[in-house]
């Protein structure tokens, strides 16, 4: 039998990819950070970086949401509570030749936050922003413009993973602030579906659907017009009936 030699076995590598998403001026956007050093040094990215030795999938992708957004991931236990952003696993990409500098297999997870300020740039990024999430996939990949490495289809696999789960889970409260109203919930789902919602028929829909949402006990006039009454989130983690996407 051969002695087990380390060296005989190529190098192989863990990252995690975050497709952190919020919703800016009525439009769904991500959170991209362009590439201070090579590969595709100059390309706009996802977020992310490598598995540390020491360090579990949760932990780094926790890690990187701090330092890339000032975030802290919510305590799965204690919902709500703080400035924490809702994160959880997305996919995993393992094609060969995803990453020119060895194998790199990434461990992608979905951030979503209510609408958060300019992002600073960290790490290997030289600079950060949030792009509307149409104007990024619509993008040539093999041009400047486009995100590097395969995070395209990780952003677009995100995205649909948010515009399926706000149907039949409370997600979409995962993009507002604790205390909100019925329109501003409403133009979550807008900006994550890109479509016009009937506002009377949505208001039916929410306030009727048990455990979505509670009454805060307070109105607002943030946004014009007469005041509004606000609402936090219900304890109902699933939508029973759901909020089934209009067809386009």
């Amino acid at each position: 039998m051969s002695p087990y030699d380390p060296s005989a076995f190529p190098p192989f590598a863990v990252t995690v990819d975050l497709v952190v998403l919020t919703v800016r001026r009525h439009a769904l956007c991500a959170l991209v950070v362009r590439r201070g050093e090579q590969p595709f040094q100059g390309r706009w990215a996802l977020p992310g970086g490598f598995v540390r030795g020491d360090e579990d999938l949760a932990a780094a992708a926790a890690r990187e949401l701090a330092e890339e957004t000032g975030l802290c991931a919510h305590d799965p236990a204690s919902p709500g509570v703080g400035n924490g952003a809702h994160l959880e696993q997305l996919a995993t990409y393992g094609d060969p030749k995803r990453d020119p500098r060895m194998r790199v297999v990434s461990v992608a997870h979905l951030v979503l936050a209510p609408d958060l300020p300019a992002p600073r740039a960290g790490g290997d990024a030289n600079s950060a922003r949030w792009a509307p999430v149409d104007e990024v996939l619509a993008a040539d990949d093999e041009s400047v413009a486009g995100l590097a490495f395969d995070h395209a289809r990780i952003l677009g696999d995100g995205v649909e993973r948010a515009r399926s789960k706000i149907e039949y889970s409370s997600l979409a409260t995962a993009f507002c602030p604790p205390e909100f109203t019925v329109g501003e919930l409403r133009r979550v789902y807008e900006a994550v579906w890109g479509v016009a919602l009937d506002p009377r028929n949505f208001h039916r829909k929410v306030t009727g659907t048990p455990g979505f949402l509670v009454p805060a006990g307070g109105t607002t006039t943030r946004q014009g017009g007469r005041p509004a009454q606000l609402f936090r989130a219900g304890g109902a983690t699933l939508l029973n009936p759901p909020m089934l996407r209009p067809e386009i």
